[in-house]
């Protein structure tokens, strides 16, 4: 299998803060990757430096064939590559549904019109929001407005999804939406790096699990780590999530 995302002993200070003390992460193309820790632990970070929000220290970060530590990398051209959904969904609440999707694919892309609509509907379909294309944000549910942040991104055809706390907004309903989502695209191999507190969805879903303590990686391996962990940390966390 072949790396589509690697951190090579990577350094993130934010002035005199160390966030990310020397990470190193092989994420295969195709995977889902749960990356687990207690607020601070690094992840929310380490996912931003994967499509360029934050820039690295030191180290290396290689994306998509993109080296991330060199200054003259092409930031547009990996934003198409790597999408990003949050959990605030930063919809704009003047566009309907389906032209919040096309918006990225006629101004980015440079798609017609009527390509654009074409592939909002297909997309809206697979998120399961074929009958809310002429809906506004406000009309909908959170649950329905975060699929349609994740049909955005699909949308522009990424290689690699990130997802942050997409769930953490929602009550069990809307999340148990969002989650059946994610768990589709897992099935047609899309490459997932989701940070996530939904313990059982992680064993669940990925192919690995990363957990970070500290800046760092303090355990990493399949998703049978979370009921087996090897660390008194890992043990603990999974404790006092459940």
């Amino acid at each position: 299998m072949t790396a589509i995302v690697e951190f090579n002993d990577v350094h993130k200070q934010f002035g005199s803060l160390e966030v990310l003390k020397g990470i190193s992460i092989s994420i295969e193309e195709g995977s889902v990757v749960s990356l687990l820790g207690r607020s601070g632990s690094g992840k929310s970070t380490a996912l931003r430096c994967i499509n360029g929000l934050e820039r690295i220290n030191s180290g290396s970060l290689a994306v998509c064939g993109r080296e991330l530590s060199k200054m003259d990398f092409d930031l547009r051209a990996l934003r198409q590559d790597v999408g990003i959904v949050f959990q605030s969904y930063n919809l704009f609440p003047h566009l309907t549904v389906q032209q919040n999707v096309m918006l990225a694919l006629t101004r980015v892309r440079k798609f017609s019109k009527q390509q654009a609509a074409s592939v909002a509907e297909s997309v809206l379909g697979r998120v399961g929001l074929s009958d809310k294309l002429a809906s506004y944000p406000q009309q909908l549910s959170g649950g329905q407005q975060q699929r349609v942040a994740i049909a955005r991104s699909l949308a522009m055809q990424p290689r690699v999804l990130l997802l942050d706390e997409v769930t953490s907004a929602l009550d069990p309903e809307l999340t148990g939406e969002v989650l059946r989502v994610i768990e589709s695209l897992a099935r047609e191999r899309m490459t997932m790096v989701l940070v996530t507190h939904e313990i059982g969805f992680a064993r669940k879903i990925a192919n690995q699990v990363v957990f970070m303590h500290q800046g760092k990686v303090w355990e990493s391996g399949a998703a049978s780590i979370l009921s087996n962990p090897g660390t008194r940390e890992l043990k603990q966390f999974v404790e006092s999530e459940l």
